[in-house]
């Protein structure tokens, strides 16, 4: 049996391009408490190599990266 992931908050990031996503989701995943998730929603193809990218550098996890309509869906987990 597989656990839902569910985000404690989440953020409209459509129509902002780069850097823009990356920045706001650095913020966001602030605002939530270590080992919370958060959620995203993108338009701009170059967070498909930007959200991964910035996870690896900041320590944080991305639980799951998706299509969605016309967009990406992304969860990342606070880690620090």
């Amino acid at each position: 049996m597989t656990q839902e992931l569910k985000a404690s908050t989440s953020l409209d990031l459509k129509g902002l391009l780069c850097p823009i996503p990356v920045v706001r989701i650095s913020q966001g995943v602030k605002q939530v408490a270590v080992g919370e998730m958060i959620e995203a929603f993108a338009t701009d193809p170059g967070v498909l190599s930007d959200i991964p990218a910035w996870c690896r550098t900041s320590g944080n996890e991305l639980m799951k990266m998706e299509r969605i309509d016309k967009g990406f869906r992304f969860l990342v987990r606070r880690v620090r």
